[in-house]
């Protein structure tokens, strides 16, 4: 299963994002990437999400495949939307 969110926070994807991003995808079984311009990390690093540079506006795919795949898409979804509690 898959989705597309858009970045709307200001700063875009930095540590503090990451790390939101990092933590929900922790909670699910599931194995989550995001996805830009073709590069594919894994959403339970920190680090690997920062090497995206996803700023404001950037359209990122969720890909999530496993038993709680749906749960896990519809958290990170909720996550990017609520602009990691920044704006």
């Amino acid at each position: 299963m898959e989705r597309i969110v858009r970045i709307s926070n200001k700063s875009g994807i930095h540590v503090r994002p990451a790390a939101q991003i990092a933590e929900t995808s922790n909670k699910f079984q599931a194995n989550v990437v995001f996805i830009k311009d073709g590069i594919e990390v894994n959403a339970k690093s920190i680090m690997e999400l920062l090497t995206l540079a996803a700023g404001e506006g950037t359209k990122i795919t969720i890909k999530a495949e496993g038993a709680d795949e749906a749960k896990a898409l519809d958290a990170l979804e909720a996550l990017v939307n609520s602009k990691f509690s920044e704006d």
